[in-house]
């Protein structure tokens, strides 16, 4: 029985109770936890207490009365009441053992769940400036936000993963003129690039087109932009789907600044004009504004300058509008550590568009993360690139270790760590446990042990019980994360779990001893076995990591 299970069949006893008493209380669900202390039973309810004044009742008198009708239900062995008023129960084995049976049988669907089912959401993450590979801080970005990614969409949400392609402005042709200024063996122009991934840069542009240094000067920069342009972001995408990192959506920053067909405004164009109807825009020194401060920003914003230019602003509200007329209903914005002015800017922007700042927007800021406290610059020419991390840490230790921590908190990886092959390397921890269950489950069946038994009342060992809890408990961490937007969350249930198997493995035996007969127990101890594997499984794939079936 799972915790969605247990808390629907507790339902109709809290249900029948409050119509008893004459109703006066809303209640649509019976919370539960896990008790701390397992002595304290499977599960514990605080659902006397949250009744107890609507229905004006001492919390444990009604505490008392709801456990009379909970021992009547089936599956649970006993009821209790603890302090002011909570409830533990526990499971009877065979009630608690039944979810060995579903997460086999449910395999990679187990997890899944519909508490966000309805919601559309927009999630727009790493988004890089083409104008260099991407680096460290970047890599934490691609690995939390693929991550959450997953676990949205594994909560039942409508999810279109986003790059925004920072592919207009001045920092293209300065990137253009540092690339074409490369190919000529001259140096790193004003606020260029500097780096040796220009210079490789310039030899493929010079390699597809030979002509580029005897072009006139602007076509010469021009096409030196558009090749480096093309070949930086083609090596975005392969760095990115090595890393087992996918965007459903490529969005160029230059169709918003682009004019449709037949004279058709810009989107730029067209979003100052809705931002206007919405009564947000206003005119002073030759300026266009918008009246952000109407939604808590520190100041207005100009959207368009005085001599007609428009500002970065501009592109933000027309790239937001952009995503509302897609259908998102919600966007979630992650951004890095030094975007913290951006929060009350993009939600201020909602809210001149005329959604709920408080609800159809969310900016995510994530905190550095370095290499045994070094802290890196692109443009200095030092930084540690996401293909050489790859190739140094390998992409598990680093997508498990980036998306093991809130994105709040500074990071710093341990490369020594994250490099051993023992239990003090979390990933290694986990994906070793993954890698038993399999070895037990080939071991099992060479010892003519399959799942053609099933009884779920044999699992009655004290490990077993935790280890049913533990794996009960995954669709609610699942949905936790999604609902948080803390993916973290995931990986420490991964290491409990992983712990409560190698407790479970050191005290039960599948395989029978020596003339032992193949019964039931062995048979129902695989399902076991193959659900914990599964789980584990399930949990690694939400993190964008692999499970071997060998290490």
């Amino acid at each position: 029985m799972n915790p969605a299970d247990l808390s629907a069949l507790l339902l109709t006893v809290v249900t029948d109770v409050v119509e008893r008493r004459g109703g006066g209380a809303d209640v649509s669900e019976v919370p539960l936890e896990r008790p701390r202390n397992r002595d304290h039973g499977d599960w514990a309810t605080n659902i006397a207490m949250r009744l107890a004044k609507p229905l004006g009742v001492p919390p444990r008198d009604l505490a008392a009365e709801l456990a009379e009708g909970f021992r009547a239900l089936p599956g649970i062995a006993s009821v209790e009441v603890a302090g002011p008023g909570f409830i533990n129960l526990t499971l009877d084995a065979a009630a608690a053992g039944e979810v060995a049976r579903t997460i086999v049988e449910s395999g990679d669907e187990y997890g899944r769940n519909d508490s966000l089912a309805g919601q559309s959401i927009n999630l727009e993450f790493v988004s890089a400036n083409p104008t260099g590979p991407l680096h460290i801080g970047h890599t934490r970005w691609a690995a939390l936000g693929d991550s959450l990614a997953r676990v949205l969409k594994a909560s039942g949400a409508a999810l279109a993963s986003e790059f925004y392609i920072n592919d207009a402005g001045n920092q293209m042709d300065n990137f253009g003129a540092s690339v074409l200024a490369a190919a000529k063996g001259e140096p790193t122009p004003e606020n260029g690039y500097p780096g040796a991934y220009i210079g490789e840069l310039a030899q493929q542009a010079l390699e597809r087109r030979p002509d580029l240094l005897e072009l006139p000067a602007d076509e010469a920069l021009a096409v030196a932009r558009e090749l480096g342009y093309e070949l930086q972001l083609a090596e975005i995408r392969e760095s990115l789907e090595r890393f087992n990192v996918h965007f459903d959506v490529w969005f160029s920053e230059r169709q918003l600044h682009a004019p449709g067909d037949g004279g058709v405004p810009s989107a730029i164009d067209q979003a100052v004009d809705r931002l206007r109807a919405q009564g947000h825009v206003f005119d002073e020194d030759d300026a266009v504004w918008v009246r952000t401060t109407d939604f808590g920003d520190d100041k207005d914003r100009v959207i368009r300058r005085g001599n007609g230019v428009y500002t970065y602003f501009a592109a933000d509200a027309a790239y937001y509008l952009s995503k509302s007329d897609r259908g998102f209903a919600h966007k979630i914005y992650l951004l890095g550590a030094d975007h913290h002015g951006y929060v009350h800017r993009l939600k201020a922007l909602a809210g001149a568009a005329g959604d709920d700042p408080d609800r159809d927007i969310e900016v995510l800021i994530g905190q550095l993360v370095s290499i045994n406290g070094a802290r890196l610059s692109k443009r200095a020419g030092n930084v540690i690139e996401l293909n050489d991390l790859q190739a140094w840490l390998g992409t598990d230790a680093l997508r498990y270790s980036l998306a093991r921590y809130p994105a709040d908190s500074p990071l710093t990886l341990d490369p020594e760590l994250l490099q051993k092959r023992t239990n003090d390397n979390p990933v290694f921890y986990v994906q070793y446990a993954h890698a038993r269950t399999r070895s037990v489950a080939r071991n099992a069946i060479d010892s003519g042990v399959d799942r053609s038994g099933f009884d779920a009342g044999l699992l009655e060992h004290e490990t077993e019980s935790v280890l049913l809890g533990a794996l009960a408990e995954f669709p609610r961490i699942v949905a936790q994360a999604a609902q948080l937007r803390e993916p973290h969350r995931i990986a420490r249930y991964a290491e409990q779990l992983a712990a409560s198997y190698h407790k479970w493995y050191d005290n039960c035996r599948i395989i029978p001893l020596g003339d032992e007969p193949v019964g039931d127990l062995h048979r129902t101890r695989l399902w076991l076995n193959d659900a914990t594997g599964q789980v584990l499984r399930n949990a690694l794939h939400l993190l964008g990591v692999s499970a071997p079936d060998r290490m």
